[in-house]
């Protein structure tokens, strides 16, 4: 048992002589530095964030409360509120799928722990990054922002469930705003990982400079897009926001259950039989690799979609036993400040037998998308998507870049175009906002879709 067990298990005594149908309590302590460099001022922060999360439910009824105090008191009084809360009100909640008792601790292995590299060395190398990006005169504003983060999560639950996990996490966000010959283009790149402060040996620092440069040089150089419908090819950054935004949402229990294209899907061929699409939190180094969710529930790969079939959807212990199905374990929340929601982990479509050059190979004229810059998605599968790196294909071969371009579809509709699968694979990193703010990752392969709709924006 951790450090706090014995504060958590007399919460979870006292939750059992409440009564209750079910409670867990989730104790959370994170270490955080920030150094953020915007144009030719940089600012430093850290501190401890740590605090438990209460949940209670009582006969359909959900109570949550939290405190900042890691004490025995303060979690009674939590515990207290929150088991108010869920008497107070009469409600239709299925109960959470229970788990067996279990006790664990896991610590995620790093290569360099963040604790053992001083302050000073990581602004050098944040300003050594800086210094390559500035050098170039058409770049005119700047903000680069690393994050590195210590997170301890204890959870305990009325099952006598008694989990710990502990892990380290760096983040680094990088974006440039140019302007050259009346042409203005922004761009950026997101670096991250879970093995330590080994961010700048996975991505030497030139390299990555030479990649957020390269991306704001394509769109200061391109030329406006043709409007239409054109066969596209995906790379790897893009498929993965492709996977997670426009489909990924839509295989998560809580929009399933409002009504999402995927709803009553299952068993059905959603996308082209070269398609499989999973959630796994067992892949290196990422983001949303983690042993147990923010419920207690032992994390495994979700086959969302197999050979272009439904298969499962990402569930938590309520919409679990609401859809009569195991719980996938992406319960997630951004801290202990909140309930968990269903969230993604790492979303990414798996390779498939393709070169990359046999997927450009027959193409007379499309367009190759290399990097997104936002877009939106709705329950009903239609999105749009802005493009920031993408380039014209003629005859097979990649051509000149273009700027200004957006995409547009049905997301399954999509997915049945796809008619090549690359060998290739790529793991990308980002924060997924849903109400609350949860690291994931995403990626895959390159791909090939017949026709896209491609237009300007």
């Amino acid at each position: 048992m951790s450090e706090f067990g014995d504060l958590l298990s007399r919460a979870v005594s006292e939750a059992s002589r409440l009564g209750v149908d079910f409670a867990d309590f989730r104790l959370e302590r994170t270490r955080f530095m920030l150094i953020d460099r915007r144009d030719e001022a940089t600012s430093i922060s850290s501190g401890y964030d740590y605090g438990v999360a209460v949940r209670v439910f009582i006969k359909g009824s959900m109570g949550f409360a939290f405190t900042t105090r890691l004490t025995t008191d303060s979690i009674i009084n939590a515990l207290r509120r929150a088991y108010s809360m869920a008497k107070a009100v009469k409600g239709n909640l299925p109960s959470p799928v229970t788990m067996d008792p279990a006790e664990d601790y896991y610590e995620a292995p790093v290569k360099r722990s963040i604790l053992d590299v001083p302050v000073d060395q990581k602004v050098k190398d944040l300003l050594e990054f800086d210094k390559i990006i500035s050098s170039k005169p058409e770049v005119k504003s700047r903000t680069i922002r690393y994050v590195e983060r210590v997170e301890e999560r204890h959870y305990a639950s009325t099952e006598e469930r008694y989990l710990s996990e502990k892990r380290e996490l760096v983040y680094v966000y990088a974006s440039v705003f140019g302007l050259r010959e009346g042409v203005r283009a922004s761009a950026h790149i997101v670096k991250g990982t879970i093995k330590g402060y080994v961010v700048w040996d996975k991505y030497p620092l030139e390299e990555a400079a030479k990649e957020l440069l390269n991306r704001l040089e394509v769109q200061l150089r391109a030329k406006t897009p043709k409007p239409g419908n054109y066969p596209v090819v995906l790379a790897p950054e893009a498929l993965g926001v492709f996977v997670h935004e426009a489909f990924g949402h839509l295989a998560e229990a809580d929009l399933v259950a409002a009504g999402s294209v995927l709803r009553d899907k299952r068993g059905k061929q959603v996308a082209s039989s070269l398609v499989t699409i999973v959630d796994d939190p067992t892949l290196d180094d990422g983001f949303g690799t983690i042993k147990y969710d923010d419920e207690g529930v032992r994390t495994a790969r979700a086959t969302i979609v197999e050979r272009g079939i439904h298969k499962d959807i990402m569930t938590d212990r309520v919409h679990a036993a609401l859809f009569d199905v195991d719980p996938t374990g992406n319960g997630r929340a951004e801290s202990f400040r909140y309930t968990p929601l269903v969230r993604m982990r790492n979303t990414v479509m798996l390779p498939g037998d393709y070169s990359v050059e046999e997927i450009f190979r027959d193409i007379k004229f499309g367009y190759y998308i290399v990097a997104t810059g936002g877009g939106q998605t709705n329950l009903d599968g239609s999105f749009q998507v802005g493009i920031e790196e993408a380039y014209e294909i003629v005859n097979g071969e990649i051509g000149e870049s273009v700027r200004n371009l957006s995409i547009a579809g049905n997301t399954l509709e999509t997915l049945f175009n796809i008619d090549a699968v690359g060998k290739d694979f790529q793991l990308f990193y980002g924060r997924c906002g849903k109400g609350q703010l949860v690291y994931v990752s995403d990626g895959g392969p390159h791909v090939r879709v017949k026709k896209m709709t491609v237009g300007g924006r």
